[in-house]
């Protein structure tokens, strides 16, 4: 149970608000853009859906800093170098998956995450198109519709299923996550990539998937899936093996118990990002 005044409980109405009405929109855009490439779009329904959420956190807490996707020109580390030592921020990417929901692929969700002095103390995930809402606190566990999370029990990399992502960084991140994708593929029970990497690390924190690896991720594509697995039992670093901070780009996330060796692999492959 939560206080209808909490920081947790608000992001929790403000991504079921919102996860209502870009369900409406699904079939309904009226403008499509391209940001920083041809692969990655933007549409009236993302930057409506970002305008939403911050009014419903900011009427409450006024005072906190907001850094949401819509609000960036261009994927850079820039505005977390600048923000991740307020007091209060949230970090908010209002559809993540645009491509499956400009294409009608029911694969996206809105993922509203707070950090505090640069520590994620609130991460929520919500799947509009199945109704699931992830929620999870610093040090008090993480839920979905209130049933505890939890990570997978897969020991070894032959035994998991492993998340990928086809980054539309096309220069750098891209060719980096095919040679992962290579490397790891003889090495699974199988990979898979939906499109959404929050909805990817919602999935390793209820035991869906054993894990997830991507290159070229921003702080709004993983803040609130990061809390969520270390609050359901997994481990997130960098691809290095390094603790996850808000201006990590490059990531591993897994159930923990075959974390090092998903990291071997990728490092083998030339493929961490670093």
């Amino acid at each position: 149970m939560v206080s209808s005044k909490s920081p947790t409980a608000v992001a929790i109405n403000a991504a079921a608000k919102t996860g209502q009405w870009i369900k409406s929109r699904l079939g309904n855009i009226k403008e499509l853009d391209i940001k920083q490439s041809a692969q990655d779009l933007v549409t009236d329904v993302d930057k409506g859906a970002e305008l939403m959420i911050r009014k419903l956190i900011l009427t409450h807490f006024p005072d906190h800093a907001f850094l949401g996707e819509e609000g960036v020109e261009a994927a850079s580390t820039e505005p977390m170098d600048a923000l991740e030592d307020a007091e209060y921020l949230w970090i908010v990417d209002p559809v993540d998956g645009t491509t499956n929901f400009v294409q009608g692929f029911p694969y996206f969700c809105i993922s509203i995450a707070l950090a505090h002095h640069g520590e994620l103390i609130i991460g929520v995930i919500y799947d509009p198109m199945r109704d699931e809402m992830f929620v999870a606190e610093k040090g008090r566990g993480a839920y979905m519709h209130g049933t505890p999370t939890a990570v997978s029990s897969e020991d070894t990399l032959a035994d998991s299923v492993i998340a990928i992502g086809f980054n539309p960084e096309r220069d750098f991140a891209l060719p980096l996550n095919l040679k992962g994708m290579q490397a790891l593929a003889p090495r699974t029970r199988s990979l898979r990539a939906m499109g959404s990497a929050a909805m990817h690390l919602a999935y390793v924190a209820a035991g869906r998937l054993s894990g997830y690896y991507e290159v070229g991720l921003n702080s709004w594509d993983i803040a609130a899936g990061v809390l969520l697995i270390q609050e359901s039992g997994g481990k997130v670093t960098d691809t290095q093996g390094q603790a996850f901070h808000l201006g990590a780009r490059h990531i591993v996330a897994t159930n923990g118990h075959m974390h090092q060796e998903l990291i071997q692999v990728i490092e083998e492959a030339g493929a961490s990002g670093y």
